[in-house]
Order: structure tokens, then C-alpha cells, then sequence
């Protein structure tokens, strides 16, 4: 297969994006796929309950926020055509029966931003007006604004984007309505916005702060909410209310903020008297981030810790008042555990090393959990795991199968201070010895072991390299102790296990030791900036994208508050831009100007130091071996197709140049 047909394979795949299941067993999938004209990717919802998946939704917009009720009905977010012919500026909320055509519920200025049914109340998150006290008001005020032509946002908090977008000008917040179950009272489905709407939606008087979280008990008597405001030491420290739904409304705070340490919802218990929460120990100068899985009781609000002696971060959910089910990461792979509450561990249901799947977004069905499954080399794909045998079953599948490129294989090795630490290794077709392309993964908290599309290696294999997938200090799966190895040496410990990994791989007889590259994003382009400056000329080049440059000046624009405060002592030591002059090799800069959490102003600061004080000769005609790939319209990650075959195509022409040196044409579209 050529580079091409591998990229272009990839880029227009049909893709699995999550499941939903209900009591009645019924499963949905969500998945993308490309528009006719080839350009822009559209999701929507398939029926995987039977031997074919069976398409449910249509039409020229993607289906957005979704949930499943019990009798089998789907309330979903989409834009539909106005009376003018244009699409809509904001999404409609739509019901689609097991049987029969979808209904319009309900439109809203600003759309829907998560729905969840729980037997008929169905409950929302949308943007309101910060005046707003009904969907009167804020149709009334949102109008206002719009007619004025203000696009004026004015703030009380941080942060004020997030990710790629901006927040604001008005609160994100709940609300609820009854379902009329039946339908019958809801128009017949239609693409004009005219079609009155059939819901009621009363919104909740949440406490003050940013609402981050949420989640309903099966009766919805009650959501609990996680919000963020600023204390002393802490400008986004979380704490989580419960509201009750029904009756006068009640507030009660069941965690209190705090400056180094905050809880995330995970699932509420069936019985609603208890909730599984995730306690985050902060990363500062002198804490590791750490996260430990507990119980909280939603009447003493006590916490009691769950699996104590279980080493991983998991990921869970109820099968009953007393089980739990999680998800983790697990050396290089992923596993899922089941166990009581009063288990010191669990048992390992699947995964672990005999197998290479990582699993994600469980979901309760029956005596089974449906979950997404993928591994390096297998292409996310919807599966059912037995929770007494934990025999695996494929499920119907939306997505594109795609065939393997290359062979899988691992590196182990011991550290420099004795710790083991691995490495996917993916192989080539042919003999070798093959030239190598080294990838240092994001997060910093992350582990290769699951299926990508950004940073896939299947069009590197496909174009002759062999590609190294190191997890270093810092990775996850590996225990806590993994973690605390780099957390305060982040160009410390994980540059040498990297190096560490990459050197064993240099040694095999199928790997060219003299024709190295490396490449990362995030923080992996943090550490592909480090080891430019650390590394003279060990790789022949060195691609870093959305990278962190300049720590000190990342941490007082990114949108992450604890960035600043985490790395105000490292900075001294391990920023990159110290060692600007020390670079002698050829780097291609990538970033996005929507890039919200490694603003661009990091690209903009490294390319400048690029091309002043690095050591890199010139090439032939007197012009720089740097280049600098530019998105204007994109965020952290590139997701336009087009932008993303020329993030492809762009990287390997540079690997070609300087590990092969094959004259590479720029991508025309470039221009």
C-alpha cells in the first residue's frame, strides 16, 4: 500500500465515536463518517443490537448530544434548515421512538449541551443568558444581544476559553421537563425551525460557580453537580452540590473546595444513596498528581475509599449497590476490574498483558457491560464483556475495519535507576533495517495503548519506517510510582527513558541505528523541544506540534490554571527555550491558532528562537531546514480532513528529507 492510499484510507474511515445502552438492552452507537462532498465529517446513530448495525439517523447535519430511554426512545441535538433554506445557528432537541418517525421537543438559543433521560424527566445542560430566569428571558435577552451586534464578553471568573472556543457570554446550566412518552401531544418530524415545541423546561437554582460536571439518580429525585470557582491558592477548586429535583428545591454541598486537592462525579449508585467520586490530589511543586477512587455517602457526606490496595486510576461504574465495574490503564493496554465496595482490590475481569485491547465508556447491560475497544494497531470497534466469564463478543459494527500496517511487536528495558519500562514497536514490511521514527505521547498523564487517529502509525509503517512507542516516566497503567518518577523532572526522568527506549530499539538488527527521528504533540512536543535542545544530532530531525516552549509564559496563557503554580519551580530547570542555541538539527513546527490550552504564542516564541539562535546550517540556498505548518482555523488538534491529510503528508515529507534524504515537494494544497 502507498503513503497515499494509507493516509487517505485512514482519513476516510467511518469512525465509532461512543454507546449507549438501556435496561432493555438496546445499544446505539454513535459514529462519523465523511459528507458526500468528502470534506467535513458528520456523526450519527446506529442500532448495533443485532447481527448488522442498522442506521437511524439522516440528513446533512450531525446528530450532537444524545440519550436513551427505557422504552427504547432516542432524544437527540441537531440543526435542521430554516424557512430561508440555511441551516440553523443553533440545534433543535428531537425524539426518535423505537418505531416511527422523529418529533420535534424543543428549540433553544445556543443549543444543547448534554441530555440524560431518567423515566420521563428529561434533564439538559444549555448555554443561558446570564439574566435569564426562564426560556423566555433568555430568548427574549439572546435577541437583544444579537440585534446590537455585540459579540462583547464580560467575565467574573477563569477560565474564559476553553480548549479551542470561548466561554461565554451567558452560564451553562440544568434543566428539566416531563416526556410525554407517547408522542402524541409532538409535530411530525420536519427541517423548518416554525414547528412550535413541546417541552416545559424549568431550570435549576444551581450555586453559584462554573458548572463542570453533573449526574442523575436513576428516579431523579436528585442531580449532583461539580462546579469550580476561586479560593486562596486555587482559582479553579471544585466542590459538588446536590439539588434535589423534586419538592422545594434544596441544596446541599457535599465536598468543600480545596487548594490542593478536588473530587470528580463518576456515577451515582442505583439505590441513589451514594455516589463514586474521583479524588485528585493536585500536581504543585511539591505533590504529585495522584487519584484515588472513593464512595461518598449523599446523607453524611462521608468518603471511604474503594480497592485500596489496587494500584491504577480507574474509570467506573455501578452493576449493583455493592459492585463496581472500571476500566484502566495497564501497561501499555488497558483492563477491565470488577469487585464489591469493600474489596481491598478487584479482580481483573479482562486485559492485562495476555491481550493488547484498551476499553473505555462502559455502560451496564444486563449480565454484561458494553464498552469501545481498540489497541495500536485495531481501529475502535463496540464490544460486550461478560461480567461473570469475561468472555468478549464483538458487536455490530458502524465503523470502518481497517487492516493492519505493519507488525506489532514490544521493547522492554530496564531504566536508568532499574525501573522496567516498554515500548510498542511497529514494524515495517520487509527485512530492514528500517529507519525509525520515535513518538513521545501527550498529557504528560497518558500511555500509548489504544487506537489514534492523529498520531497514527499505520502511514508511517506504510512509507517504510518503523515507529517506537514509548511509555516513560510519568505514563499510566504502571502505578503511582511511575508517575512520581518524572512529575517534578519533567525534562528529566522521561527524557532518559525515552532515550533509554529508543537506544534498545536502535540496537535490534531490523532497526537502522543512523537514521533516527522524533516527534510529539503537547506534551509530547514538550519533550520532542527538550530533546532537541539535549541531543546534538542523534536524530537525523524533529517534528513538534501544539508544543510547549516557554513554560513560564505557557502557564500564564494556557486555560489551564495549575499549569502556572505546577511548574514555577521546574521552569528555572526544565524549560526548553534555555537551550534554544544547543539545537543543531531540523525541526517542523506545528500549531493552530484556536490552540487554547498550548496557546500559539508558543509556536510563534519557537520559531522565532528557531531562527535565531539554533545551530542548524542552512541548507543549499542560503534558506532555514525549519518549517513551520500553520492552522489558522484549527485548535490543539487538527480535525478538518483536509487539514489533517496535509498534517500527514507534511510530517512524512520532512521524515523523507532529513532521515532518507529524498527531495520532498511541499503538499500543492499549501498553496
Amino acid at each position: 500500500m502507498t503513503t497515499h492510499d494509507a493516509v487517505t484510507r485512514l482519513l476516510d474511515a467511518r469512525r465509532l465515536q461512543g454507546l449507549l445502552t438501556n435496561q432493555n438492552g438496546r445499544v446505539i452507537a454513535s459514529y462519523s463518517f465523511l459528507d458526500s462532498e468528502g470534506s467535513t465529517s458528520l456523526t450519527h446513530l446506529a442500532d448495533i443490537g443485532g447481527e448488522e448495525a442498522r442506521r437511524l439517523t439522516r440528513g446533512a447535519q450531525s446528530i450532537g448530544p444524545t440519550a436513551l430511554s427505557d422504552d427504547g426512545t432516542i432524544v437527540f441535538a441537531s440543526k435542521r434548515k430554516g424557512e430561508d433554506g440555511k441551516d440553523a445557528e443553533s440545534s433543535s432537541l428531537w425524539a426518535l421512538p423505537d418505531t416511527g418517525e422523529a418529533r420535534k421537543l424543543a428549540d433553544h438559543e445556543g443549543g444543547f449541551s448534554r441530555i440524560e433521560i431518567k423515566g420521563e424527566t428529561l434533564i439538559v445542560e444549555f448555554p443561558v443568558h446570564t439574566w435569564a430566569a426562564d426560556e423566555s428571558d433568555h430568548q427574549e435577552f439572546s435577541t437583544e444581544r444579537s440585534e446590537a451586534k455585540v459579540s462583547g464578553i464580560l467575565h467574573t471568573g477563569f477560565p474564559v476559553r476553553r480548549w479551542d472556543h470561548d466561554l461565554g457570554p451567558g452560564r451553562q446550566t440544568l434543566a428539566v421537563a416531563k416526556l410525554d412518552q407517547s408522542g402524541a401531544d409532538f409535530p411530525e418530524v420536519t427541517d423548518e425551525l416554525s414547528v412550535p415545541a413541546g417541552l416545559d423546561f424549568r431550570y435549576l437554582s444551581l450555586p453559584s460557580g462554573r458548572l463542570v460536571d453533573w449526574a442523575v439518580d436513576d428516579e431523579a429525585r436528585f442531580v449532583l453537580v461539580e462546579l469550580e470557582k476561586p479560593i486562596p491558592g486555587q482559582l479553579e477548586a471544585s466542590e459538588i452540590w446536590r439539588v434535589d429535583l423534586e419538592g422545594e428545591p434544596e441544596l446541599h454541598r457535599l465536598t468543600k473546595p480545596a487548594a490542593d486537592h478536588g473530587f470528580g462525579i463518576e456515577a451515582i449508585s442505583p439505590d441513589g444513596t451514594k455516589a463514586l467520586v474521583s479524588r485528585q490530589q493536585f500536581w504543585t511543586p511539591r505533590t504529585n498528581l495522584a487519584v484515588e477512587l472513593m464512595v461518598l455517602d449523599l446523607e453524611t457526606a462521608e468518603l471511604e475509599p474503594v480497592w485500596p490496595d489496587a494500584d491504577f486510576w480507574f474509570s467506573p461504574i455501578w452493576v449493583d449497590d455493592s459492585t463496581i465495574v472500571a476500566t484502566a490503564d495497564d501497561h501499555g493496554r488497558g483492563s477491565v476490574f470488577i469487585g464489591g465496595l469493600d474489596d481491598a482490590e478487584p479482580r481483573r475481569l479482562v486485559g492485562g498483558v495476555d491481550q493488547k485491547y484498551a476499553f473505555s465508556g462502559l455502560a451496564l447491560r444486563g449480565d454484561t457491560v458494553v464498552a469501545t475497544a481498540s489497541a495500536i494497531d485495531v481501529a475502535p470497534l463496540p464490544v460486550s464483556i461478560d461480567l461473570e466469564t469475561g468472555v468478549i463478543s464483538e458487536l455490530a459494527n458502524p465503523a470502518t475495519v481497517l487492516d493492519e500496517e505493519g507488525t506489532l511487536t514490544e521493547v522492554e528495558v530496564r531504566a536508568e535507576d532499574g525501573t522496567p519500562i516498554r515500548a510498542w514497536l511497529v514494524l515495517p514490511e520487509g527485512q530492514g533495517p528500517h529507519p525509525l521514527v520515535v513518538f513521545a505521547h501527550g498529557g504528560p498523564w497518558g500511555s500509548w495503548n489504544a487506537w489514534t487517529y492523529r498520531w497514527n502509525p499505520c502511514p508511517f509503517a506504510a512509507a517504510g519506517y518503523a515507529v517506537l512507542l514509548p511509555d516513560p516516566a510519568i505514563s499510566t497503567g504502571y502505578g503511582q510510582a511511575m508517575i512520581d518518577r518524572g512529575q517534578q523532572q519533567l525534562g528529566g526522568t522521561p527524557f532518559t527513558d525515552i532515550m533509554t527506549l529508543t537506544e534498545a530499539a536502535g540496537q535490534r538488527a531490523d532497526i537502522d541505528d543512523e537514521r533516527i527521528a522524533l516527534a510529539g504533540g503537547s506534551y509530547g512536543g514538550y519533550m520532542a523541544n527538550w530533546i532537541a535542545g539535549h541531543t546534538g544530532s542523534r536524530f537525523r530531525c524533529i517534528v513538534t506540534h501544539a508544543s510547549l516552549w516557554n513554560t513560564t509564559s505557557m502557564g500564564r496563557t494556557t486555560d489551564n490554571s495549575s499549569w502556572d503554580q505546577a511548574m514555577r519551580e521546574q521552569a528555572a530547570e526544565y524549560s526548553p527555550h534555555l537551550f534554544a542555541g544547543e539545537i543543531e538539527v531540523p525541526m517542523l513546527v506545528i500549531h493552530g491558532d484556536k490552540d487554547y490550552r498550548v496557546p500559539i504564542g508558543q509556536g510563534q516564541e519557537l520559531w522565532l528562537d528557531l531562527l535565531t539562535q539554533a545551530k542548524t546550517p542552512l541548507d543549499a540556498d542560503g534558506d532555514t531546514q525549519h518549517r513551520f505548518l500553520y492552522y489558522p482555523d484549527e485548535g490543539h488538534w487538527i480535525l478538518g480532513r483536509g487539514n489533517a491529510e496535509v498534517w500527514y503528508r507534511t510530517v512524512l515529507a520532512f521524515l523523507d528529507a532529513h532521515v532518507l534524504g529524498i527531495e520532498a515537494n511541499r503538499v500543492r494544497t499549501l498553496g
